[in-house]
């Protein structure tokens, strides 16, 4: 069996996310102890109990998914014995992959991503910065689009190449609203302009991505095993001194989801297990290959469909 885990990014998050697992797995309870006591303050009852408003925030966010996915991560390890051939995750999604994969400890991990949050957020101005999500029209005629806004004025690029017909754009607000407009005038299907608080993965955020060379600097990183599919070339990484660039060009560069599934897919995969809150990947592999076999585990009420899963495939 050729197993690929997959772990979701910012937009997963929700109150109450966590909770159940943390009851039902020791292992899953531990991962938040510790994630209370690295970061000094509650992140369990921030994820079981919101606010909301609180756990949107990035610099709280991006921590509670990571903690959200490990846990699910372990808590599925004590009960199902798997052997991933490859990790990878979309955007922060990475950080989580790496911890599964040995590069970083949970408690550097957790240090990481709350100082990224707070240095995404801090790169652009509140309102100055958008993303939105454009659907039905493809990835050169995207390209094109934001090529021709983007001026001396502002800036509009690729941020998440998730799947076919599906690319969302990230950059000066005027600029992303520009790009909007052309590509509904060339029978683009849909735009929606994402309810986001900066415009990630695009070369706005290059102050964040200074700020994380320092943080990455201080932490110790291993060689990722299993190998890591990366999101900045859609490439295997099997090198500690690879991880530290990739998460920084990462910053700045679109997210290459749709060429990492089909990367894995190309290798061989038999299976593939998103890990965390909600199912987003689950929903964006289907657009690229309905017939991948993949299941969420985020809950406990998931453990009998991934053990169907494994039993089926092994």
């Amino acid at each position: 069996m050729k197993l690929a885990l997959l772990f979701p990014g910012q937009g997963s998050q929700f109150v109450g996310m966590g909770k159940a697992l943390s009851r039902w797995s020791a292992q899953a309870r531990d991962v938040f102890d510790e994630a209370d006591d690295v970061l000094r303050y509650p992140l369990s009852r921030l994820c079981f109990e919101g606010p909301e408003e609180k756990l949107r925030l990035t610099e709280n966010t991006q921590p509670a998914i990571l903690a959200a996915s490990i846990a699910a991560a372990r808590a599925l390890e004590s009960h199902v014995s798997l052997a991933p051939s490859w990790v990878a995750g979309h955007s922060l999604g990475e950080y989580s992959a790496l911890v599964t994969a040995g590069s970083f400890s949970l408690a550097d991990a957790l240090v990481a991503v709350r100082e990224r949050g707070k240095a995404m957020q801090k790169a652009v101005g509140e309102g100055v910065g958008s993303m939105a999500a454009l659907l039905g029209m493809g990835r050169e005629e995207v390209e094109a689009i934001c090529a021709e806004v983007t001026d001396d004025k502002g800036l509009v690029a690729p941020a998440n190449f998730n799947s076919p017909g599906q690319i969302v754009i990230a950059g000066h607000r005027e600029k992303v609203q520009a790009a909007m407009a052309r590509f509904r005038e060339r029978g683009g299907k849909r735009a929606v302009e994402l309810p986001v608080s900066a415009p990630f993965h695009c070369r706005l955020m290059e102050p964040a991505a200074a700020r994380m060379v320092r943080v990455l600097d201080d932490i110790a990183i291993d060689s990722p095993n299993p190998v890591l599919i990366n999101n900045a070339g859609a490439r295997p990484l099997d090198l500690a001194v690879q991880v530290a660039p990739s998460l920084i060009r990462q910053i700045t560069s679109p997210v290459m989801w749709e060429d990492s599934i089909r990367f894995i897919i190309a290798e061989g995969a038999d299976m593939l297990l998103e890990l965390g809150p909600g199912k987003v990947l689950c929903g964006i592999v289907k657009r690229i290959d309905r017939g991948l076999r993949i299941q969420p585990f985020g809950t406990p009420e998931d453990l009998d469909a991934v053990v169907a899963l494994v039993e089926e495939v092994s």
